[in-house]
């Protein structure tokens, strides 16, 4: 049997009546997600969202390209990153690997940061247009027990100065290795760059210092004695002591090196050629 023909259209009114109804509430709740989904916390998979802390990832974030090097200003590289602010921050890296480890041990850890060059050039380049320190490798605290780097390159290194070290050239450092003394810690090895330097005293017939290098306090003498006595720094035991009379006259002159608390006396003894002692001027210089 049919419906009667006024219930049917009835129905179709009730229905026709409600779709405008039905659509607003689709529409509108479309908009309340597009207009709800920059606020929310974007997961793994989602695009990277500018101004934003991204979600926390278990895989890599892998970004390749096949770019050809350019000598523009831009262009030739994966990705870059700029910073317009004269406060600096181009980019951060931070992450938390453990010491002891490396790719190769059963629990790897890698740098922070790695740039691998497959082939044979440059692995990183480091400029700083104006400024005059390029920059800085800092260690914690700092100490002799952190080193900046570790190298197995042993070839020398264009354009880095390390022919001398704190001014010592290597004979100044083969130098520091042999004499000891109880100097400052401040010092190589108890001695500054100027203590490495040959040590010398210009000394009066009467006794009084001229210039010098390397000479604790004033020299001993009695009057006409022909007899005085030098200190310089250090432990000279293993240095070559050298003196000269100083004038026309011929006479000798004899020196003779005592190592008295850390440091070297010098007793010199001057004579005539018969031996008689008599005050002379003259030079003594130490070679280490």
């Amino acid at each position: 049997m049919h419906a009667p023909k006024e219930k049917t259209d009835g129905r179709r009114r009730l229905l026709i009546g409600r779709a405008p109804r039905t659509r607003s509430v689709l529409l509108a709740s479309g908009f309340l997600a597009i207009a709800i989904a920059p606020f929310g916390i974007a997961a793994t998979g989602d695009s990277l969202r500018e101004g934003r802390r991204n979600g926390t990832t278990s895989r890599e974030t892998q970004i390749i390209s096949n770019i050809p090097s350019s000598t523009g200003l831009t262009g030739g590289y994966s990705t870059r990153q700029s910073n317009l602010s004269s406060s600096g921050g181009g980019a951060v890296y931070g992450c938390r690997s453990q010491a002891g480890g490396s790719r190769a041990t059963p629990t790897p850890q890698n740098p922070c940061i790695r740039a691998n060059n497959l082939s044979r050039g440059l692995a990183f380049e480091f400029n700083s247009s104006v400024g005059d320190v390029v920059g800085a490798i800092t260690a914690g605290g700092g100490g002799d027990s952190k080193k900046p780097f570790t190298t197995n390159a042993t070839g020398v290194a264009t354009g880095l100065n390390a022919d001398r070290v704190d001014n010592l050239d290597a004979a100044g450092i083969v130098a520091v290795a042999r004499i000891k003394t109880s100097l400052d810690a401040d010092t190589v090895d108890g001695l500054d760059s100027s203590d490495l330097r040959p040590r010398f005293a210009q000394v009066s017939a009467e006794g009084a210092l001229g210039e010098t290098r390397g000479v604790t306090g004033t020299v001993t003498h009695v009057d006409n004695s022909g007899d005085y006595a030098i200190t310089f720094t250090g432990d000279l035991s293993r240095c070559a002591i050298s003196a000269t009379l100083v004038g026309g006259a011929l006479g000798a002159i004899v020196a003779v090196p005592t190592l008295v608390g850390g440091n070297t006396r010098i007793d010199v003894t001057t004579s005539d050629l018969a031996a008689a002692k008599e005050e002379r001027a003259f030079h003594v210089t130490v070679n280490c």
